[in-house]
C-alpha cells in the first residue's frame, strides 16, 4: 500500500500529475482542490494517497491531506461510485459543502455534478450520513501546498480549464460557456476551473 508521496512536480494536466521520486516518476489522478494547491512544476509536493489495484491497472489517487482522502474512501463505498466520480464529485464541491449537503439531505445540489443522478444523490445522503459523523467539517489545507502563481489565462489557461472541466465529466459546450463566464485577464488555470465549478452549482 502506497499511503504518502513527497518528491518533484514534473507535470500537473487535471487531473493528472506526475511526482519523481528517486528518479521514479509516479502517475497520480487528484481532484481539483489539490491543483488549486500545488507549487509550481519543479518544486516538492507532498501528497496523502489511495493505491488501486485492478486486473488491468495499478492506480493512485492523490490528496491533500488525511481527511479529504478519507472522504474519498468513504465515497467509493457507496454503491456505484467508483474512484473516476469520487474524483469529480470532489473536485465539483467543497468537502464541508458536500458534508453538509449530504446531513441536510439536499440532493438537488449534489444532481449538479457531472455523473450524480438523482438516485447516486439518494444512495450518497442515506449511505454516507453516519459515516461522515467521525469527519466533521474541518478539513485543513497541509502545510507545503499553499496557492502558488499558476500559468496567465494567456499561456492557455483557458484551454487547460475547459479540458480539465471536460475531463472531470462535463459536455464541451458546457465547459466552455464556464469558463467564458468568468474569464478575466491573468488568471490561471487553476483559478478559472475553480471559479467555473462554482458557476455551475
Amino acid at each position: 500500500m502506497i499511503g504518502r508521496l513527497r518528491g518533484i512536480l514534473l507535470e500537473k494536466q487535471p487531473p493528472g500529475l506526475l511526482i519523481e521520486i528517486a528518479g521514479v516518476g509516479y502517475e497520480v489522478d487528484a481532484p481539483m482542490s489539490v491543483f488549486y494547491r500545488l507549487p509550481e512544476v519543479g518544486q516538492e509536493v507532498t501528497l496523502y494517497t489511495h493505491f488501486v489495484v485492478r486486473e488491468d491497472a495499478q492506480l493512485l489517487y492523490g490528496f491533500a491531506d488525511r481527511k479529504e482522502r478519507e472522504l474519498f474512501r468513504t465515497l467509493i463505498r457507496v454503491n456505484g461510485v467508483g474512484p473516476k466520480l469520487a474524483l469529480t464529485i470532489l473536485s465539483g464541491i467543497e468537502s464541508s459543502t458536500f458534508i453538509r449537503c449530504v446531513h441536510s439531505n439536499d440532493s438537488a445540489s449534489l444532481v449538479k455534478l457531472p455523473g450524480v443522478g438523482k438516485k447516486t444523490a439518494e444512495r450518497l445522503i442515506v449511505e454516507m450520513r453516519d459515516k461522515l459523523d467521525g469527519l466533521g467539517e474541518s478539513f485543513a489545507e497541509l502545510p507545503g501546498i499553499a496557492p502558488l502563481p499558476g500559468p496567465t489565462a494567456e499561456a492557455g489557461g483557458v484551454a487547460d480549464a475547459v479540458s480539465a472541466l471536460v475531463s472531470l465529466g462535463y459536455k464541451p459546450a458546457e465547459a466552455s460557456r464556464a469558463v467564458a463566464r468568468v474569464e478575466e485577464e491573468g488568471l490561471s488555470s487553476e483559478e478559472l476551473i475553480r471559479r467555473a465549478l462554482k458557476g455551475m452549482l
